[in-house]
C-alpha cells in the first residue's frame, strides 16, 4: 500500500539515511554488538550527515526542521537494520526536545551546537531500582544551597548512560508535593559525585549500552535546571507522546524488515518439494502478517501527521505505542517458527530480533500504563 504522508525532501533524507548505515554503521556493527557499546565517533558522523540534531535552530546548527515526518524517515531507517544501529532516535525523539522547547538561551548556547554535531551525547534519567513506570515512586532527591542543587540518589536501565555527556536526571526537590515536586536538573560529564555503573548485561540490544548511575552529593548548578522548578513531571508528560509515537513507528518498521527477511527465506526453504512458503498454514501466516502492518503502518501514519499538524494527543500515542510493539512482538516470534530451527541460530538475523523486540513493550511505558492512559480518557 503506498504510503501518502512524505514528500521528495523526506524520500531525499532516507536515501542519505540508507547510505549513512551503509557506509558507517553496517562494517562496524558486529564489532559494537561484541563490545556492548557503539562507537560515539558514530554520533559526530551523522551530525555532519544532518541525521541528529536538524530540527535544531540553524544559530545553534541545526537545520531548523519542525517536521516529526523527518524524524519518521530516521527512525525507520535505523529500526530496519536492528538494535545494532546507534540510538539516534533516543537523541531526536527523547531529549532533543528537552533541549529546544525547555533550555534557556544561555543554556541552548552551551549545549546545542555539540548536540546538533553529535559532538555531546544526551541521556535522560527516570527509572530507578524501585521505581519504574510509577514516577511517583522516585526517591531521587536534590536539595538546594546557594546556587547548586545538591542530588543524591540511584538510577538504573538508562539508555546511552555509559556514552552519555549530558543526563537529565528527574529528581525530587519538593518531597511534600508528590508529582509536583520534580525538577529536571541537567547532569553533565565529570560533575563530582557522578558515578556510572556497570554496562548492564542484557537479554537483547547488546550494541546499546545501558548503564546504571549514582549521584553522591553532586553539585549541580541552579544554571542547569531544564525547565521550570518543579514542574518536571508536566514537562515529562508534555514529551512523552513523541517518544511513544517513535517507538511505535520503530515498531513497525522493524516488524516490517523481519517480514520481508521471513519471505526471503520461506522462498527459498524446500520441503517435501516445495517452497515451504506455498504451503496453506504458512501462507495464511503470511497473508495475515501483510495484513497487521498495512493496518498499523495506516494507523501510525496518521499519528505521524497527527504529530506536524500539532494534533498528537498523549491517548492516540499510547494507542501507537502498544499495539504496533505488541504486534511486532507476535509478528517477530511467527517469522522466528517460519525459520524453524535455523531461526534459532544466531547467525539468522530473525534470531537477534526475536530477543532485541522483547524490550518494546515495556520501555516508553509499558502496554498496561498505556492501556490505562487509554482507559482513564475513556471515563474509567
Amino acid at each position: 500500500m503506498k504510503r501518502l504522508i512524505f514528500e521528495s525532501e523526506h524520500d531525499q533524507l532516507r536515501a542519505s539515511a540508507k547510505a549513512f548505515v551503509e557506509r558507517e554503521i553496517a562494517p562496524y556493527a558486529d564489532q559494537w554488538e561484541r563490545d556492548g557499546i557503539i562507537d560515539r565517533e558514530v554520533f559526530k558522523k551523522a551530525g555532519e550527515s544532518g541525521l541528529v540534531g536538524f530540527y535544531m535552530p540553524e544559530e545553534y546548527g541545526g537545520s531548523d526542521i519542525d517536521d516529526f515526518r523527518f524524524n519518521a524517515v530516521v527512525i525507520e531507517e535505523m529500526a530496519k537494520f536492528g538494535s545494532r544501529a546507534p540510538a539516534f532516535t533516543l537523541q531526536n525523539d527523547v531529549i532533543g526536545p528537552y533541549f529546544k522547547k525547555l533550555c534557556t538561551d544561555e543554556q541552548k548556547q552551551r549545549w546545542i551546537p555539540g548536540f546538533a554535531s553529535g559532538e555531546i551525547i544526551g541521556a535522560i534519567a527516570m527509572t530507578e531500582p524501585g521505581a519504574g513506570s510509577d514516577l511517583a515512586g522516585i526517591k531521587t532527591s536534590a536539595v538546594l544551597d546557594g546556587d547548586h542543587w545538591v542530588l543524591n540518589g540511584a538510577k538504573t536501565f538508562i539508555s546511552c548512560g555509559i556514552n552519555a555527556d549530558l543526563v537529565i536526571v528527574v529528581t525530587r526537590t519538593d518531597p511534600e508535593a508528590g508529582h509536583k515536586g520534580f525538577t529536571l536538573l541537567a547532569v553533565e560529564r565529570g560533575m563530582e559525585g557522578f558515578e556510572r555503573g556497570r554496562n548492564l548485561d542484557k537479554m537483547g540490544q547488546h550494541a546499546q549500552d545501558t548503564a546504571e548511575l549514582s549521584f553522591t552529593n553532586v553539585r549541580v548548578p541552579v544554571a542547569n535546571v531544564v525547565g521550570e522548578v518543579n514542574k518536571g513531571f508536566y514537562h515529562l508528560m508534555h514529551n512523552l507522546p513523541s517518544e511513544r509515537l517513535a517507538i511505535g513507528v520503530g515498531a513497525v518498521a522493524g516488524a516490517r524488515k523481519a517480514f520481508e527477511d521471513t519471505l526471503t527465506y520461506v522462498a527459498e526453504r524446500k520441503a517435501f518439494g516445495q517452497s515451504i512458503g506455498s504451503f496453506q498454514a504458512n501462507r495464511h501466516k503470511i497473508a495475515e502478517i501483510a495484513t497487521e502492518l498495512d493496518i498499523a503502518q495506516a494507523f501510525v501514519d496518521r499519528c505521524i501527521q497527527g504529530a506536524v499538524d500539532g494534533e498528537l494527543t498523549a491517548v492516540d500515542a499510547s494507542k501507537a505505542k502498544w499495539w504496533c510493539t505488541e504486534l511486532a512482538k507476535r509478528i517477530v516470534d511467527t517469522c522466528l517458527q517460519l525459520h524453524g530451527g535455523y531461526g534459532y541460530m544466531a547467525e539468522y538475523p530473525i534470531s537477534r530480533m526475536y530477543t532485541d523486540v522483547r524490550i518494546e513493550t515495556i520501555y516508553g511505558g509499558t502496554t498496561e500504563i498505556m492501556k490505562d492512559i487509554i482507559g482513564r480518557d475513556l471515563g474509567f
